[in-house]
């Protein structure tokens, strides 16, 4: 029996197009002015953005850490080729939450979702969410739903901040974090590298087919669902 169900979002919970299509555009145009607005409020994600940068090969231009519109450059740089930054993320969250609580922006999820997470608790499974888009992104996909707020089912949020979807050692910590044994943990996602490194930690796994998903190489090494019911 599982003891708890990790979650990746994008393409398992909720739409790839919401993301790509509704919030990256939505950050994108305000980034600018966010940045200038809230310059002393982001020194830690402006750090890292330097140290992010000193690194890019791809980036040609420089970056000034004093100048808004410089970081902002760069973010849409990283926001254009879907870069798995943590500062971004973290400063992408920031923005959607104002989207969110204004009423700009409301997240859909599947059909399926708000039920398979009474389910889930009802047995007493946790209901974990590992996602790249920062801590604060995801608790505002599920407390603005199109289904009610959700997030009274998910009991812990994991970013890149404990490491990246496709590193084994990610899973490991997680499994450290929610203090249960790997084999306890059922982590569905639709990236198949995200489930070889879960798979490599000891959990169980099984990929998220939704209609709009990219086609996955290899898919038959997987248990394949294409919604949460299939599970029961």
């Amino acid at each position: 029996m599982n003891r708890a169900i990790l979650l990746d979002i994008e393409g398992t919970t909720t739409p790839i197009d919401f993301v790509h299509q509704t919030l990256f555009p939505y950050a994108r145009a305000r980034i600018s002015g966010f940045v200038s607005e809230n310059s002393a409020r982001l020194k830690t994600e402006i750090t890292q953005l330097v140290a992010e940068h000193r690194d890019d090969i791809e980036y040609s231009n420089g970056l000034n850490p004093d100048s808004a519109n410089s970081v902002a450059d760069y973010l849409k740089f990283l926001i254009e080729t879907d870069r798995k930054s943590t500062p971004l993320k973290s400063i992408q969250g920031m923005i959607w939450q104002t989207g969110y609580e204004n009423g700009d922006l409301v997240s859909p999820v599947y059909p399926d979702v708000a039920e398979a997470f009474e389910r889930w608790k009802s047995v007493g499974n946790m209901i974990a969410v590992y996602s790249s888009g920062s801590v604060l992104a995801q608790h505002l996909i599920f407390k603005y739903s199109d289904q009610g707020d959700l997030t009274r089912f998910i009991d812990r949020y994991f970013d890149t901040q404990i490491g990246h979807k496709r590193e084994t050692e990610s899973y490991q910590r997680i499994s450290a974090e929610l203090g249960l044994d790997a084999g306890s943990i059922l982590f569905i996602s639709d990236i198949s590298e995200e489930l070889d490194a879960a798979s490599a930690a000891g959990y169980k796994t099984a990929l998220s087919l939704r209609a709009g998903n990219a086609v996955v190489e290899g898919q038959k090494h997987y248990r394949a669902i294409s919604t949460f019911d299939e599970l029961e």
